[in-house]
């Protein structure tokens, strides 16, 4: 059983690489970058895994500070599972403290839902994570809505958001990011209530 002085590991799912940066698949890592932000830190190359790493704490001063290792997989999005795993053994971080932010099909596009647990729905990062550590994973939801007429699904997550969407991007990131911390400070009862749409 987890314990309040446990650390949290944020992974923000994407693929490694300035190709993919902008792309629907990529939004974890935008809300991962942004965090880094709010942090204050910059992203390392973790020496245990095949990621980008930064140590820092996400809430208040004091004891509703959380400690987290927030992380970026660099192993490509269907190989996920080996460095979050090499991540959590390494931080000794519990299953039930592990967020994973990723792009989410069967939601409209900037719409939010946390849950804990819980199947994949065909997501290829949270496929690779369940198959390496079980299902047992908080998950941050990140709706990008499904393709347009007969555009098939891999095309659609590796193109960038259009036009439109990107007007609003910066602040469902923003959001997102929220959904994170009322998440580590208040529990997922409080972040469902507050963010899921």
């Amino acid at each position: 059983m987890s314990d309040v002085t446990d650390p949290w590991l944020i992974v923000g799912l994407g693929n490694p690489g300035p190709d993919y940066a902008a792309n629907r698949h990529n939004v974890g890592f935008m809300v991962a970058d942004l965090l880094a932000e709010r942090i204050g830190g910059k992203f390392k190359r973790a020496q245990k895994a095949q990621a980008q790493v930064l140590e820092g704490r996400i809430g208040p001063p004091g004891p509703a500070s959380r400690r987290v290792v927030l992380a970026k997989p660099m192993s490509y999005m269907n190989l996920s599972g080996g460095p979050v795993t090499a991540l959590r053994d390494f931080y000794k971080v519990p299953t039930d403290h592990i967020v994973a932010i990723h792009d989410e099909l069967d939601i409209d596009f900037g719409m939010l839902r946390l849950k804990l647990g819980g199947g994949d729905n065909g997501h290829n990062g949270l496929k690779s994570m369940t198959k390496a550590m079980g299902p047992d994973y908080h998950r941050v939801r990140f709706g990008i809505g499904r393709p347009p007429g007969r555009m098939q699904v891999a095309d659609f997550v590796l193109k960038d958001f259009s036009g439109t969407e990107r007007k609003e991007l910066a602040y469902l990131v923003d959001r997102a990011a929220d959904s994170v911390e009322c998440l580590l400070a208040d529990g997922l009862e409080r972040a469902q209530s507050t963010y899921n749409s």
